[in-house]
């Protein structure tokens, strides 16, 4: 369904649990029937309640107000029939239906509202996440990539971790990362990073020189946004940085602190692309005399590579087990990209025995073969 569909005020005609209104009209009729046949001394007339009180847990507050009514026409009606219709306990019993009904409606409107709240939380966030974090094209010159992000916080589809893609004029740069902190800091770290990413990187400078703008920016970047709060050791950025040239079957790589991606090819499965000696997370690189050098690795055709961010290779079992991410990966790796995500993803889910309970951000990148 498009997000457009799940705002406030826009239903669809028919909901599926809109059938079940069936139940309790039959309860009511039910109820009605035995109660009347019934001998004097057994009154069933109570239990009218419950089809309110079922009609409250599927639907709103119209339709709970409309079996609430129902049900008091009903035992008025039950009243009648055996002539009771003005002794105390018939209006006891009906004062009670009709508060007890009172109640089941308010409390649809309030349900109602919390879910209108929070439909339009996920809407700004699916919004802000389309802004900060768009899907990675397709395509982009002779490589083939799929993308996935999930993140912990629930009811959200924004997190810390971070990704973007860059054209140049000969080669696909990209850009992976991990901010570490929480809040409205993740945010606004994410969202500076990924924006001097997509400024910078489709310049024509040495890849060293864009991973140098980078840290500078995020120097300035936590500076402005986490003034005041905390050590500057604590506010950091996790991040790979690649060039794939498009008429060159290698890639160019810098690691800032970042988990090593990995090179997958069905004849010589998986394979860490390990730096002897990576650089900082980007905002430490000025607490000392850093150097960006790229390493370069070969990156042939039909060769699938992976990025990924921490809390995949984090992930724990029950038995506290780490996923093993080598070995799992490498029995996709003849896979299409976007395949090869939902198996992995599947294959993770099924290792923790839930959904993850850290942010993950996933990318399969294959060169074509053609």
């Amino acid at each position: 369904m498009d997000t457009r569909e799940r705002m406030v005020g826009e239903r669809a005609p028919w909901r599926p649990g809109n059938g079940l209104v069936a139940i309790p009209l039959a309860a009511i009729a039910l109820i009605a029937v035995v109660d009347i046949l019934s001998p004097p001394d057994v009154h069933l007339g109570p239990l009218l309640v419950v089809a309110p009180a079922f009609t409250a847990a599927f639907a709103g507050p119209r339709l709970t107000g409309l079996l609430g009514l129902l049900s008091v026409l009903t035992l008025v009606s039950i009243g009648l029939a055996r002539g009771v219709i003005g002794t105390e306990n018939l209006i006891v019993q009906i004062s009670s239906l009709v508060a007890l009904s009172l109640l089941l409606v308010v409390f649809c409107q309030v349900r109602e509202r919390h879910e209108g709240e929070m439909t339009r939380v996920r809407f700004v966030s699916e919004a802000t996440q389309r802004v900060l974090l768009p899907p990675l094209p397709e395509e982009a010159g002779p490589l083939r990539l799929a993308s996935v992000y999930r993140s912990a916080e629930a009811g959200t589809t924004v997190g810390g971790d971070l990704y973007a893609l860059a054209r140049t004029s000969s080669s696909t740069r990209l850009i992976i990362g991990d901010v570490r902190g929480k809040g409205l800091v993740t945010l606004g770290a994410t969202a500076m990073l990924t924006g001097a990413f997509r400024a910078a990187a489709h310049r024509q400078s040495a890849l060293p020189e864009l991973v140098a703008y980078l840290e500078g920016s995020v120097c300035w970047g936590l500076s402005e946004f986490t003034e005041g709060e905390g050590d500057i050791g604590e506010r950091f950025v996790t991040a790979l940085i690649l060039d794939i040239p498009d008429d060159e079957p290698v890639l160019h790589l810098i690691t800032c602190g970042h988990p090593p991606p990995l090179l997958l090819n069905p004849r010589r499965g998986a394979v860490p692309l390990q730096v002897d000696r990576p650089a900082p997370p980007l905002g430490l690189g000025s607490l000392s005399d850093t150097r960006y050098d790229a390493v370069t690795f070969p990156f042939q055709a039909g060769d699938l590579l992976l990025l990924y961010t921490d809390g995949l290779i984090e992930a724990r079992d029950h038995h506290g087990a780490f996923y093993p991410l080598p070995e799992r990966a490498a029995r996709w790796s003849g896979q299409a990209p976007a395949r090869f995500l939902e198996r992995l993803w599947a294959d993770l889910v099924d290792h923790i025995g839930s959904t993850p309970d850290d942010d993950i951000a996933l990318i399969a990148v294959q060169r074509d073969a053609a």
